[in-house]
């Protein structure tokens, strides 16, 4: 009786299992054929250090041309059980059978799955969960299991595969590559450029027949590149496809893939890889085994791709915990003869506290050890020179990181006492090891220059801040006398210094323009960048017009407001702001406005706490308070829109009828000529103002929030109107202050052409000026020489002034004046154009 064997080894629950499938040729006639397939279960004892057997099993099976495919660990679909798998083929007439026994007990086969072929399957097999057997021909995917019953072919081509598995949420995925569309045809281009850019790499889900769209694996130019690839981890957050995969190239490449894009690369020792493995050794720790034809290995660390270990002369590596500590370990047997002459010469590690080794234990010279033990005795002195040397560095860093933390924190503090107004001194101990960035000198209190303090008492009437949807207005009013000293007015909110980190989005500076009475104009820049020719109704910067100073009116009083995105604020429980304003004061001499002085003045304190504000404290509520915090508030965040109404017919009556009924409005108490609209929906809250000039004209201004409430308005106030009346929007400024303001120009203007050197005429005027004063009491009869005489005169004063010299500084003071008056012509006789 002759024998042939086949013989595979497959990790299950940390033993080995050997599969042995024995060909036995009978001597009778009949020259039958029986296969025996053996299986035997090897554990390892750590006390021995060995590799003992537990456990056998056979199923026997007739028939000629039978083989192993293939052996693997699967889940059954049943039960859910991972169990050891073994693909065996049969040749039969017709065809090829393929038969898929499990393994149970250790010692019993039973038949899980059967097919039958007409070709023989080349490429490699996959044995997948269910179980399912999977593998592709002639760029077709086929796949059969027991719950198809038969063979399925998927409607997609794949050029080759890459790596099947199972993904969360997406059940089995293939992914492959495939043929792609070149613009121009393959023949367009090189053949180097049509094997990279001539595939695409894709994704197949097999339970859902569809392809993975925006799953990002790969990119396309390597598919035609990599060998072999395992996936880390795949799955799907906030609508996108996440992956984590380790590739090998046949460039004998080691690349780490981030959401299909490779992130870290390195070049592996050996030539040809095939496949690869992973482990996850003690302290979760990940290693890349790599496997090469030549029968090397090689194992690289996840963390840092270096290289952990290699080995020549490979029979087989499995990876499993084999010496029961809870994590993998990597098991390499070495060529010896057959695989039960390999399980005595193995070694079991995870490059950490399990490293056992079986007759790898070759004997060393005495010479061999002596350079052995100088090599180890010379890398500890360098280590610790290294060692030395990096703790050198160390401490270095330390005390560079020490001063730079200080020179922060007095310049944190310096920068306080300066938004405070407090000297900041700077001790002598805090100076040691800081040098001045600019030649400095110490000022004295005599030579001191700097502006001095204003007390908060002597300016500040009072400041208030409210809540409006997610904006945060702060308001502060000043007493009248300081208030109309100061012009180009801003706010800013200085954080507490315990909450660095808020800092407001943005801090919209406005003005609000009240009559003491009961009248409130709006003045309020809202826009951040307003269009030239779509400038507000009298929008202002602070108390400057057009470049000339704002002459407050005498019944009037200015509320400066800053208004800011709440949300940043929300983050903390409780926050502390300083609200600082910004001004130029005015100074005046002779009754004109000198050179402004820049003044960073605080008003006060304010507290936002997180309770009040979410139980509706500082809520704008005009319709119980109808306060005027509350008015200049809704003010500074709402948009001002002014129309003018004509009519010819009728009287305007019926607009507060249209208020009051139509919009449902109601009058606030301290400002009866303000009313806000409580009609349910968009337009609630929505302020307005009537004010009738005569019976035939008057002004309606509406204050809103949105521009989309305007036309809301304006809808249901032109059906409510009579036809004949006349609607205009009126646009910035009026005709009548803009005609006086272009008349006093262009008269100052004129007046600086005709005198252009004030110091020069006088002196002129002084010596050489005609005496009319003598003639105006002269006889009707004057002679003909007295008027050749004062000719003459005339004549020479001019002269005088054509050749009067002045110094280079007065000629371009003259030019300087008259371009600046020429551009504020300009710019007011624009205004005036527009308004025609």
């Amino acid at each position: 009786m002759t024998t042939d064997q086949q013989e595979q080894l497959l990790s299950y629950n940390g033993d080995v299992l050997i599969f042995q499938l024995i060909k036995e040729k009978s001597s009778q006639a009949s020259s039958s054929k029986i296969n025996k397939l053996h299986v035997r279960q090897m554990t390892f004892d750590t006390g021995t250090k060995l590799f003992v057997e537990t456990s056998t099993g056979s199923f026997s099976m007739s028939g000629e041309g039978v083989e192993i495919i293939k052996s693997c660990c699967a889940s059954c679909f049943r039960t859910g059980i991972l169990r050891p798998y073994i693909l065996l083929k049969k040749r039969k007439k017709g065809g090829i059978k393929y038969i898929l026994l499990f393994l149970y007990n250790f010692n019993k086969f039973e038949v899980a799955l059967h097919f039958k072929l007409d070709y023989e399957l080349k490429e490699s097999v996959k044995v997948l969960d269910g179980p399912t057997v999977l593998w592709s021909y002639s760029k077709q995917l086929f796949y059969i299991s027991p719950q198809t019953g038969t063979v399925l072919c998927a409607p997609v081509q794949f050029s080759s595969i890459k790596w099947v598995g199972n993904i969360k949420g997406e059940g089995t995925v293939v992914l492959g590559t495939r043929s792609s569309s070149l613009p121009g045809g393959r023949h367009s281009i090189a053949k180097s450029d049509a094997l990279i850019w001539g595939t695409e790499c894709f994704a197949y889900a097999l339970e859902k027949q569809q392809v993975l769209t925006g799953a990002a694996f790969l990119p396309h130019a390597y598919g035609s590149i990599v060998s072999c690839l395992h996936i880390w981890k795949a799955e799907t957050l906030k609508n996108k496809f996440r992956t984590l995969i380790v590739a090998v190239t046949c460039k004998n490449q080691l690349i780490f893939f981030q959401d299909g894009l490779p992130k870290d690369v390195q070049q592996l020792p050996f030539e040809k890889p095939c496949s690869i493995q992973m482990a996850v050794v003690e302290g979760d720790s990940q290693l890349v085994v790599v496997t090469f034809a030549s029968g090397d290995i090689c194992a690289v660390w996840k963390h840092n791709f270096q290289v952990a270990s290699c080995w020549k002369d490979v029979a087989s590596v499995l990876v499993d915990d084999f010496a029961g500590t809870g994590t993998e370990q990597i098991l390499v047997l070495l060529k010896s003869g057959s695989i039960s002459e390999c399980l005595k010469t193995f070694q079991i590690t995870d490059f950490g506290k399990v490293n056992y080794m079986s007759n790898i234990n070759a004997k060393e010279d005495s010479s061999s050890v002596k350079d052995l033990q100088q090599n180890c005795f010379l890398t500890i002195k360098a280590l610790e020179t290294r060692l030395q040397a990096g703790f050198a560095s160390v401490q270095e860093l330390q005390r560079h990181l020490h001063l730079k933390r200080k020179v922060l924190i007095e310049s944190c503090n310096a920068l306080i006492n300066m938004v405070e107004d407090r000297k900041h001194i700077l001790p002598s101990t805090a100076k040691e090891g800081l040098v001045s960035l600019w030649d400095e000198t110490e000022k004295t209190p005599e030579n001191d220059t700097s502006t001095p303090s204003v007390p908060q008492e002597e300016f500040v009437e009072k400041v208030w801040f409210r809540v409006a949807e997610d904006n945060l207005v702060v308001a502060v009013k000043l007493m009248e006398a300081f208030n109309l000293q100061l012009g180009d007015v801003s706010l800013s909110l200085i954080m507490h210094q315990k909450c660095p980190s808020v800092s407001p989005m943005r801090c919209q500076s406005n003005v609000v323009t009240l009559k003491k009475a009961i009248l409130a104009e709006h003045a309020s820049c809202w826009q951040l960048e307003p269009s030239p020719k779509r400038v507000k109704l009298d929008c202002r910067n602070g108390n400057e017009y057009n470049g000339r100073p704002f002459q407050m009116k005498a019944d009037r009083t200015k509320v400066f407001t800053a208004v800011t995105q709440l949300s940043p604020f929300l983050a903390w429980h409780q926050v502390h702001c300083k609200v600082l304003l910004h001004a130029k004061k005015k100074n005046y001499k002779d009754g004109n406005p000198q050179e402004n002085q820049r003044l960073s003045l605080i008003c006060g304190n304010i507290l936002l706490n997180l309770v009040e504000i979410s139980s509706g404290k500082y809520s704008i509520n005009l319709k119980e308070t109808g306060s005027m915090q509350d008015l200049v508030a809704l003010c500074a965040v709402s948009h001002k829109q002014s129309f003018q109404i004509t009519s010819t017919d009728c009287t305007l009556n019926p607009i507060n009828t249209w208020l009051q009924e139509q919009m449902e409005c109601i009058p606030i108490k301290k400002f009866p000529e303000y009313v806000t609209c409580g009609k349910f929906g968009n337009l609630n809250g929505t302020l307005f103002r009537w004010n009738e000039r005569t019976p035939l004209d008057g002004i309606l201004t509406v204050f809103c929030r949105h521009p989309a409430v305007l036309f809301y308005c304006l809808h249901n106030f032109i059906e409510f109107l009579p036809p004949t009346c006349k609607i205009k929007h009126l646009r910035p400024g009026s005709k009548k202050g803009l005609a006086k303001q272009l008349a006093l120009t262009l008269v100052k203007e004129v007046a600086t052409l005709q005198h252009p050197f004030p110091s020069t005429l006088d002196f002129t005027e002084n010596h050489m000026s005609p005496n009319y004063e003598e003639n105006k009491g002269a006889n009707s009869i004057m002679t003909l020489q007295h008027f050749k005489d004062a000719f003459r005169k005339e004549q020479e004063q001019s002269m005088l002034y054509i050749n009067q010299r002045v110094s280079g500084a007065t000629y371009r003071g003259f030019i300087l004046k008259v371009f600046e008056s020429q551009l504020k012509s300009d710019m007011i006789s624009c205004q005036c154009s527009l308004l025609i």
